[in-house]
């Protein structure tokens, strides 16, 4: 009978199942109370977006610095391994003669039945004749072993030049693969900003364009002054860089001048990254294009045009220098006098004139 009964159950089992579901009902209630606050997180402000496009945007002109300059290297990189590879072609093509004459020198001693010379010579009944082919066998060795030493001479050379080739190019894929993580690196936060801002209402959108504008407003206002050629009232009033109490100031040379002419030109243009001209331009590429058209090769970079002329404080500004900002150099402008300079600001922001202070001042260069 003992084997019919039912198994006891542990004290207080059913009270501690129906515990456990009440907390397993509760746990997934605050779960979704959780989950439904995270999806009523505030809007961010106009402000605290304009903050964030900001960060992004300067991110991106980092890494666009960074890419010209991987492509920069790529170019040389590439450049060099084109010369080393013409090069090789050439040492081939000179070995190939080399060793078609040495082949034609084989084949006339398998001909003439593969007698030593002196044997051939030594047969001549005519002792003037013999001494003149001793004379032009002589220089016939001569001519042979001379082919010999040049053969193996461009065999070394092909392969050293194959081998430097070979570096070459492991650079140059570095480069390229540099290329690719600094381009994904740009396309990657300019592409968060534009989720930013498309994530505004038309209203707070409005206000965003507003605060850039307002914030951009006396270099819009002087970049329409400038675009007709004149200085206008930027020029006109105290250079703030200076300290104050000078009036307009007029290019050092003719080379600045015909700089500024050109960034002139350029007004109302838009900014492309990594782009040198003619119909966009990143910062460091329109001052890199306005200087080479008044004669003088500047580098790609910002990070390297800071180093490409003569360093000069703020105080000492004049028409013409490069103006650099940020703590990692990472944007240039081509000052004009006035406390102003013509500069490529970011994606959405034409060519334009601009204040020098409202971006933080990390140096300035004199060139040309």
């Amino acid at each position: 009978m003992a084997a019919h009964r039912k198994p006891k159950q542990p004290p207080l089992a059913g009270q501690a199942v129906r515990t456990a579901a009440t907390l397993a009902l509760a746990s997934a209630a605050t779960a979704t109370l959780f989950e439904g606050s995270g999806h009523a997180e505030p809007r961010p402000t106009t402000a605290q977006v304009t903050a964030k496009v900001d960060r992004l945007y300067r991110e991106a002109e980092v890494a666009t610095e960074r890419y010209n300059g991987a492509a920069e290297r790529a170019d040389e990189a590439r450049a060099a391994f084109d010369r080393l590879r013409d090069e090789a072609a050439r040492r081939t093509q000179r070995l190939n003669t080399a060793r078609a004459g040495l082949g034609a020198v084989a084949a006339a001693q398998y001909r003439s039945g593969g007698l030593d010379p002196a044997v051939q010579l030594a047969l001549t009944s005519d002792p003037d004749e013999y001494l003149e082919r001793a004379a032009l066998a002589e220089k016939a060795g001569d001519r042979q072993a001379a082919t010999v030493t040049a053969v193996r001479r461009e065999l070394s050379a092909i392969r050293q030049l194959r081998a430097e080739s070979e570096g070459r190019l492991t650079a140059l894929r570095e480069h390229e693969a540099e290329l690719r993580r600094q381009k994904a690196a740009v396309t990657g936060r300019l592409a968060s900003a534009r989720t930013l801002l498309a994530r505004l209402t038309a209203e707070e959108r409005a206000r965003y364009e507003a605060a850039t504008a307002g914030r951009d407003a006396s270099g819009t206002s002087t970049g329409s002054a400038g675009a007709n050629g004149s200085t206008g009232s930027a020029t006109a009033r105290a250079d703030r860089s200076s300290g104050g109490g000078r009036g307009p100031v007029t290019a050092p040379n003719t080379r600045a001048a015909e700089a500024i002419s050109f960034a002139r030109a350029q007004l109302g243009k838009p900014y492309v990254w990594g782009a040198t001209g003619p119909s966009g331009y990143d910062c460091s590429g329109l001052t890199q294009a306005a200087w080479r058209a008044a004669g003088v090769s500047l580098p790609r970079t910002t990070y390297t045009q800071i180093n490409a002329g003569t360093r000069v404080s703020r105080s000492q500004l004049a028409p013409g220098d490069l103006v650099f900002f940020y703590s990692g150099i990472s944007h240039v402008g081509l000052y004009i006098g006035g406390g102003q300079m013509i500069h490529a600001p970011r994606p959405g922001a034409p060519i334009r004139v601009a204040p020098i202070d409202e971006m933080p001042f990390a140096g300035a260069t004199r060139v040309g």
